[in-house]
């Protein structure tokens, strides 16, 4: 049971909601879940939302590039993100901007398989570093 909930709170954490999967992953080692077990379910839960938010930005694909490429900042912007995308994905592990990102790169429809490498490593290394300073 702990296990679901640390990876619910991993998954709703890495989504738009103000939710912190970090503290949740802390207390659960500190209530002796198994590292092993802490890693599994928290990178599960914290990989499969990122995935949510790419698809969500894969999907609003036409509605946003239109909205884009209508203005001269837009352009700029959606020009930026084909050139510096995947770099940019390198700070998705950080909150409050990290998630949006993943977004961004649905919209910008990144590889996908380059997403989830980069993107789904770090969300795995940052539980991991998390681990070693606790």
């Amino acid at each position: 049971m702990a296990e679901l909930t640390l990876f619910l709170a991993a998954f709703l954490a890495a989504t738009i909601l103000p939710f912190s999967s970090e503290a949740a992953f802390v207390v659960a080692l500190q209530n002796d879940m198994p590292l092993s077990n802490a890693m599994l379910f928290a990178s599960s839960g914290n990989v499969l939302a990122v995935v949510l938010n790419y698809y969500l930005g894969y999907f609003l694909y036409e509605k946003t590039k239109t909205k884009l490429l209508g203005s001269k900042t837009g352009k700029k912007a959606y020009e930026y993100g084909h050139m510096y995308g995947y770099f940019a994905l390198l700070l998705s592990w950080l909150p409050i901007i990290g998630d949006p990102l993943t977004l961004v790169a649905g919209v910008l429809r990144l590889r996908f398989v380059w997403f989830v490498v980069i993107a789904g490593s770090l969300r795995v290394a940052r539980y991991y570093l998390l681990a070693v300073v606790v």
